[in-house]
């Protein structure tokens, strides 16, 4: 199945665009379901909409779980979860779970992410995802020394410990991340993405779909994908 692609001028109308569907998406959930389950990227293009959904009043509990996180403590700048809490903040019904734990340790932070999920047996409402100009999704990395850990659809494992190589010098740390699979198991999956250089990264895994990158992993495993995309 062909991702099914969205073009924005620019990054204000992606925002709007991502943050109607995931709205739309989270009042369905909750009218059904009574609660809505999110699996959320880091990074600073989404938070927009994730203050957008912290003030729409979605009259519901939401329970959500980082993508993937840096094994530091909570408090870190680059945690992905403190994010994620200081935006969802005005709505207390949003409860964002630790994939990680507190003090960012390792084997500790693989463990607390595999009981989490081993309670959350159910598919995602949404998954939102970013990309990195290097193809990765989550902190599923080409070049990580256990990347087929994290693609292999038949892995039974929901999230991996996993060390990007080269490290990011921005953000030099290792990583706890959901799954391919846990992440595809999702009523609906967005791929947001802006930026010419990425635009030229997903049109080059389009055209040769055995490109070894985790977004092609991403798009060709026969999952509705949306991909928005922005300048």
């Amino acid at each position: 199945m062909a991702p099914v692609e969205q073009l924005y001028e620019d990054t204000a109308a992606l925002v709007a665009g991502v943050a109607a569907a995931m709205e739309a998406a989270c009042r369905d959930a909750i009218a059904r379901r009574g609660a809505a389950w999110l699996a959320l990227a880091g990074g600073r293009t989404p938070l927009p909409v994730y203050a957008h959904l912290a003030r729409a009043g979605l009259g519901g509990r939401i329970d959500a779980v980082p993508t993937d996180d840096r094994c530091v403590p909570h408090d870190h700048p680059a945690c992905n979860l403190r994010n994620l809490r200081e935006a969802f903040a005005p709505d207390p019904a949003i409860r964002v779970h630790a994939l990680t734990a507190p003090d960012g340790g390792d084997a500790p932070s693989l463990a607390q992410a595999q009981a989490l999920l081993a309670t959350r047996l159910g598919p995602f409402d949404v998954v939102l995802l970013g990309m990195g100009a290097d193809g990765h999704i989550a902190s599923l990395f080409p070049g990580a020394a256990n990347l087929r850990d994290g693609l292999a659809m038949d892995s039974g494992a929901d999230a991996i410990a996993t060390v990007p190589d080269p490290l990011p010098p921005e953000a030099p740390f290792a990583r706890i991340s959901l799954t391919l699979p846990r992440l595809l198991r999702a009523r609906a999956v967005h791929l947001v993405v802006t930026g010419h250089d990425k635009r030229a990264v997903l049109r080059d895994v389009l055209q040769a779909p055995s490109s070894p990158l985790p977004v092609a992993a991403l798009l060709r495993a026969g999952a509705p994908i949306h991909v928005h995309w922005s300048p």
